[in-house]
């Protein structure tokens, strides 16, 4: 009889879940807002990094270890999008492949 109790109570939970999740999402921004959001934050830690470069360079710096750290940000920057470009591209060529 427990387990008649417990199975109702799962399946009731189930039913309600599924109730009031809609299967597609409309909050929050989209994929290619994302996309062009870590491009630009990509492409303003690299400006920093230039200018950190810069500042060594000219022995303008005043906190090597922030122009270090800011030059590591944009390595890793970089090196992340290169990835997500990739698999980006991986994705395109199976799409590419698959037969209809």
């Amino acid at each position: 009889m427990a387990e008649i109790n417990t199975l109702n109570k799962v399946t009731s939970l189930a039913t309600s879940s599924s109730s009031t999740s809609s299967p597609v999402e409309s909050e929050g921004k989209s994929f290619a807002e994302i996309l062009k959001g870590s491009i630009d934050e990509g492409n303003l830690l690299q400006k920093e990094s230039e200018k950190a470069l810069a500042d060594i360079a000219t022995g303008q710096v005043k906190d090597l270890h922030q122009a270090a750290i800011a030059i590591g940000k944009a390595e890793n920057s970089m090196k992340l999008m290169l990835e997500v470009r990739n698999k980006a591209i991986s994705a395109y060529k199976e799409i590419l492949r698959t037969q209809i």
